[in-house]
C-alpha cells in the first residue's frame, strides 16, 4: 500500500497553511500600513498567530482527513481551528497588553488567511475525491455473506477515494469459525491490509478471533455489521452501510500522548531534583551495605517490543541470576537485608526516572518483563503483545491492585488490570494510581 496518500499530505497542508497564514498578515499590513516598516505590535502579532495556529492545529486535529473526503467536515475542522486561534490570539493580546494593534489588521488578516484556505480546501477535496486510486491502494479481502459483499463492492466502486481496487472476495459461511488454520494460512498468504467481515450474524467468539488474529498479524479488520457493543469501535461512512472499525483497544489520541508526555518529563524532573538527597542516601548504604554496584540495570522489553536496560539500586547480591532469568518471591536467599528494605518501600526503583526522562517509560504503564517471561506469557495470554504498543511505565495498575508476581501464571492474571487500564487512558487515572503507589510504599506492601 502507497502510505505517502494520507500519511504525508497533511505535512504539506500544514506548511501550506503556514505560508498561506503569513501571505495573508503580510497583505493585511500592506493594506493598512503601506511600505511602512513593521513596529513591535504588527510583529508580535506576526508571531502571536504563527505559534498559536501550530499550537490549536495539533489539539484540534485539523489535518485528519476522513476516508471518503467530505468537503463540509474539511471546511468546518478549518473554520472551527480558525475561531480558536482568534480567540486565543485575542487572548493573548488582552494578556500581554498589546493594546495598540489596528483592528483592521486583524480582521483583513484572518479575511485573506480563510479565503485562501476555503479555496486550497475546496480543491484538496475534489483532488482527493477523483485522483484517490492513482495514490492510493490497499489489498482488501471481503469474506462472508455475498450480499452484503456486492453492496460493499459497489460502494468501492461508486468513491475511489477509499482507495478499495485491490479486492477479492473469499466465500464462507454465515458464522464462519476462525479455528480452522487454514483458513486463517489462507488469509495470510494474501497478505491483506485489510479485511472486510460480512456476516449478518456473528457470535462473539467469532468477533474476538477476529479481533485478535487482526492484532497479531497487524492487519485491520473491518466488520459490516450493526449488533455489536462489545468493544470499543469507530464507525466508518462507506455510503450507508455499517461498518465497524475493530480493536481489542482503542488508539490513545495525539492529546492525550502529548499530556501524558509532558507530566512524565516534570514529575520525573521534580522528582530526580528534589528527591536527589534521597537518591544519595540510598546509593551510599547500598554500596557499603553489600558487594558490587550500587545501580543495578537489566535489559527489558518496551515499545514497539524494542528492548531497552531499566535502572535500579541493587537490592541482591551479585550473580544472583548467574542459572538463568528468576522471578522473586517471599523470603527469596538471594536478596540484601538491605534489599528487602528498599524492595518493600519501592525505593529500588527511583533511578527509573531517569528511563521515563530518556523516554523509554512513563510514570504509569505496565512493568515492562525480559524477553524470557514475554515469550511465556504471551503462549498463555496472547493479549499481552498488545501492551507493547505502549511505553512501560515505572508503577501500574496491576502493580498496585495486584502486586508482584511470583510466576507466569500470576503474570497473566495481573495482566488484566494494565490492559484495563489502557482502555481509558487519562491523567486523572494515572493521578490515581500514583498515590496508590505512595501508599504501598508508606506501608511497606513491596516485594
Amino acid at each position: 500500500m502507497n502510505t505517502f496518500y494520507f500519511n504525508h499530505i497533511k505535512k504539506y497542508l500544514f506548511l501550506l497553511d503556514v505560508v498561506f497564514l503569513n501571505l495573508a498578515v503580510a497583505i493585511a499590513h500592506y493594506f493598512i500600513f503601506g511600505n511602512d516598516h513593521p513596529n513591535f505590535s504588527s510583529k508580535a502579532f506576526f508571531v502571536l498567530v504563527n505559534i498559536c495556529w501550530c499550537f490549536i492545529s495539533f489539539f484540534n486535529k485539523n489535518y485528519n482527513i476522513s476516508q471518503p473526503p467530505n468537503i463540509n467536515t474539511i471546511i468546518d475542522k478549518f473554520l472551527m481551528t480558525l475561531i480558536y486561534q482568534l480567540l486565543l490570539v485575542l487572548a493573548a493580546i488582552y494578556f500581554f497588553k498589546i493594546l495598540n494593534i489596528s483592528r483592521g489588521f486583524v480582521i483583513i488578516s484572518f479575511g485573506i488567511f480563510s479565503l485562501l484556505v476555503i479555496l486550497q480546501r475546496t480543491w484538496l477535496f475534489y483532488f482527493l475525491s477523483e485522483k484517490a486510486d492513482q495514490y492510493l491502494k490497499k489489498r482488501v479481502i471481503i469474506i462472508g455473506n455475498k450480499g452484503i459483499a456486492n453492496s460493499l463492492i459497489s460502494t468501492f466502486t461508486k468513491h475511489p477515494a477509499f482507495g478499495y481496487k485491490d479486492y477479492e472476495y473469499m466465500e464462507g459461511s454465515e458464522d464462519q469459525s476462525m479455528d480452522e488454520n487454514f483458513y486463517l494460512d489462507e488469509l495470510l498468504v494474501k497478505e491483506p491490509d485489510e479485511i472486510f467481515v460480512c456476516y449478518k450474524e456473528m457470535s462473539i467468539e467469532t468477533l474476538d478471533e477476529f479481533i485478535l488474529f487482526g492484532n497479531e498479524n497487524a492487519i485491520k479488520i473491518k466488520v459490516v455489521y450493526d449488533a455489536i457493543s462489545r468493544r470499543k469501535r469507530n464507525k466508518g461512512n462507506t455510503n450507508d452501510l455499517p461498518i465497524l472499525h475493530l480493536d481489542a483497544q482503542p488508539a490513545v489520541s495525539r492529546k492525550i500522548r502529548f499530556l501524558k508526555r509532558s507530566f512524565d518529563i516534570l514529575f520525573a524532573s521534580v522528582m530526580m531534583i528534589t528527591g536527589a538527597p534521597v537518591f544519595a542516601l540510598i546509593w551510599l548504604i547500598t554500596k557499603i551495605s553489600s558487594k558490587g554496584n550500587a545501580f543495578y540495570k537489566q535489559e527489558r522489553i518496551g515499545k514497539d517490543e524494542k528492548p531497552f536496560y531499566i535502572y535500579k539500586f541493587r537490592s541482591m547480591y551479585v550473580d544472583s541470576e548467574r542459572f538463568g532469568p528468576q522471578l522473586s518471591k517471599d523470603h527469596d536467599p538471594r536478596i540484601t537485608k538491605w534489599g528487602r528494605v528498599i524492595r518493600k518501600t519501592r525505593l529500588d526503583e527511583l533511578p527509573q526516572f531517569w528511563n521515563v526522562l530518556k523516554g523509554e517509560m512513563s510514570i504509569v504503564g505496565y512493568r515492562p518483563e525480559r524477553k524470557h517471561f514475554i515469550e511465556e506469557i504471551a503462549k498463555k495470554t496472547p493479549e499481552y503483545k498488545r501492551l507493547l504498543s505502549h511505553k512501560p511505565g515505572l508503577t501500574s495498575l496491576g502493580q498496585v491492585h495486584y502486586g508482584y508476581a511470583e510466576n507466569v501464571d500470576q503474570m497473566c492474571e495481573r495482566l488484566r488490570f494494565d490492559l484495563l487500564y489502557f482502555c481509558s487512558l487519562n491523567l486523572n487515572s494515572d493521578m490515581s494510581i500514583i498515590l496508590k503507589t505512595v501508599k504501598v510504599m508508606v506501608q511497606g506492601k513491596g516485594k
